[in-house]
């Protein structure tokens, strides 16, 4: 079975999908960290591949920026082909003057300024969007057993990159919001509507607060500890 976004078969993708936004970064970690890789998906340029880690077969697949665009491939990948666990693995900016370009967060929730979840919710009300218990433990727990230092809290899923109301961001920030990106709040929402599993650990690419950020080249090729951390979920 094909989609219009995803030429796979069924049984092409691992019940665990790594899941980062840029595709080049899911081919970097194709090529980095997996073995008998297969290219299982490339319609748009949104590359997919399947392969082992340490034994254990797991995919890796692009979303695309925004809310809209990984809700598309995460409800195929739950819906349509049989995914368990999506974990994301992406960038994000920090709101918070403790939390450093290169620190990594694990998203306990997400808040959003988007109406993504009104779909779930017909008769009204806000859905709080958090991740799955148990994977975030045991990626709390293997950052420990590794040696990286991680943040656990809230985060702010955006729909505007470029917000016209440039102070938007200190609300979020008075409320301990750690940081923020534009997709988390789908990926949690969606995977509470099917049953399924979801985290999204995310690396620091810019701060908020410092004005300090990162190139794209180093966003593609050095978020490297967070992928470790990730593929000792599947």
């Amino acid at each position: 079975m094909s989609t219009p976004h995803n030429s796979a078969k069924v049984g092409d993708f691992a019940k665990t999908v790594l899941m980062p936004g840029d595709p080049l970064r899911a081919k970097h970690i194709a090529e980095t960290y997996l073995s008998d890789v297969k290219l299982v998906n490339s319609v748009r340029n949104m590359f997919g591949y399947t392969g082992k880690y340490k034994g254990k077969e797991v995919s890796v697949m692009g979303s695309g920026m925004g809310m809209p665009s990984i809700g598309i491939y995460c409800n195929e990948l739950y819906n349509q082909y049989g995914v368990e666990k999506i974990i994301r693995i992406g960038s994000c900016g920090s709101y918070q003057e403790d939390i450093d370009v290169y620190d990594i967060i694990i998203a306990e929730g997400a808040c959003t300024n988007s109406s993504f979840g009104k779909q779930f919710l017909p008769y009204g009300g806000t859905y709080s969007a958090i991740a799955d218990f148990n994977l975030l433990k045991k990626a709390y727990d293997t950052a420990n057993s590794l040696n990286k230092k991680v943040h656990v809290g809230n985060i702010l899923s955006s729909d505007t990159f470029y917000s016209a109301n440039v102070n938007e961001w200190k609300q979020w920030k008075d409320l301990g919001v750690l940081a923020v990106e534009m997709e988390s709040y789908a990926l949690y929402s969606t995977a509470a509507y099917y049953h399924k599993q979801a985290l999204c650990i995310l690396t620091v690419s810019d701060s908020i607060v410092k004005h300090i950020e990162t190139s794209s080249e180093e966003r593609e090729k050095n978020f490297n500890d967070m992928v470790e951390i990730a593929l000792e979920l599947a």
